[in-house]
């Protein structure tokens, strides 16, 4: 991965890293109202899913099933939006969100509907542990420290 790029303050402020697929480093979002999930590529300057080559646009896709995957087994979710915004953060994400019907924000858009509720640490650490285990070729980045950050 190249040697320049970082993840964006505001997503290192808002989440609790997971791991490293090929292209994407996954974090999990700090907040229990709704499993969440953002794959950030780490490809420096990516603003646009256009900004990655054919290559990266497909292996993105595989990566954004396959955690997609993970989250909707791990949840039984009734549904998953995916999106990528990127107006307030011009990073290129993707967020993973599996929603409920009972969620507070149910069926509109998460964002601005309740305040962020913090995880149990416990909670938080047992779903993380989850995710390492359920993504598949996601690398824990506590066991195998990357040169790109």
């Amino acid at each position: 991965m190249p040697a320049d790029w970082s993840l964006h303050p505001q997503l290192d402020n808002d989440t609790a890293p997971v791991g490293d697929l090929p292209l994407c480093r996954v974090l999990l979002i700090r907040d229990a109202n709704y499993p969440w999930l953002v794959l950030v590529p780490r490809r420096p300057g990516a603003v646009e899913i256009i900004d990655l080559d054919a290559a990266a646009q497909a292996q993105l896709m595989i990566e954004i099933a396959s955690a997609s995957r993970a989250l909707r087994d791990i949840t039984s979710c009734d549904k998953l939006n995916v999106a990528a915004l990127g107006n307030m953060v011009p990073q290129l994400h993707i967020h993973v969100i599996a929603r409920r019907r009972t969620d507070a924000a149910w069926p509109r858009p998460v964002w601005g509907v309740a305040p962020a509720r913090p995880y149990d640490v416990n909670d938080m650490r047992q779903l993380i542990e989850t995710l390492r285990r359920d993504i598949p070729d996601l690398k824990d980045p506590r066991q195998e420290p990357r040169q790109d950050t």
